[in-house]
């Protein structure tokens, strides 16, 4: 558990989040295209993919209010970027802000002690996927991580009747690890994790 010295703490997610969780994200998969889901999963479904990440050592923070009665306000993670074994080291992330939190530093604060989980983990590579057109918010808060752009998309995507593009970003984490072997991060072949964030992850 950490201070993000913004009124909020940093911690490994519970269980019991997962409510909260799944509401945040709905409001992204209804109202917005920072990600291609269009049905909001349940949070018995948030709660599978919780157990998921954890079987596999990946981290899945919250970020919760200091003041009385705590409120979450934000959440991030790290799943696999595809299913197929060779792809074991590398990871997508997610992060999502609550809307009535949003401009607060919240993304900086969670991406933060997310990678440097994400690089005890094991992991190798971090892939971010940002729709396109964005407010940039997403584009900057990677770039400022250390992020570079690898690639367009062009039209995969078609929400709220438009036609959207997604751009990849990729950190290396290899020179925040120990020399040698990597862990697999990602655990065996298995259902890809998803990605998506207030400023992330189509």
């Amino acid at each position: 558990m950490s201070d993000s010295g913004h009124g909020f703490t940093i911690r490994p997610a519970e269980p019991e989040d997962m409510t909260t969780v799944a509401e945040i994200y709905a409001h992204y998969v209804t109202r917005t295209v920072a990600t291609f889901e269009e049905t909001p999963p349940t949070a018995a479904e948030w709660r599978s993919k919780l157990a998921d990440l954890s079987a596999r050592r990946l981290p899945f923070l919250v970020a919760e209010t200091t003041t009385t009665p705590r409120e979450l306000a934000g959440y991030a993670y790290v799943g696999p970027w595809r299913p197929k074994p060779a792809y074991r080291h590398t990871v997508e992330d997610s992060i999502y802000v609550s809307p009535d939190h949003t401009g607060r530093g919240l993304g900086r604060a969670l991406l933060d002690p997310l990678l440097r989980a994400t690089a005890e983990a094991g992991a190798r590579r971090v892939i971010a996927v940002i729709a396109e057109p964005s407010d940039g918010s997403s584009v900057a808060l990677h770039r400022r991580f250390g992020f570079t752009e690898v690639g367009r998309l062009k039209g995969v995507g078609h929400k709220h009747g438009r036609w959207l593009d997604t751009l990849l970003m990729q950190r290396d984490l290899a020179e925040d690890t120990e020399p040698g072997n990597p862990r697999d991060a990602a655990g065996a072949a298995g259902a890809a994790g998803g990605a998506s964030t207030a400023a992330v992850t189509a």
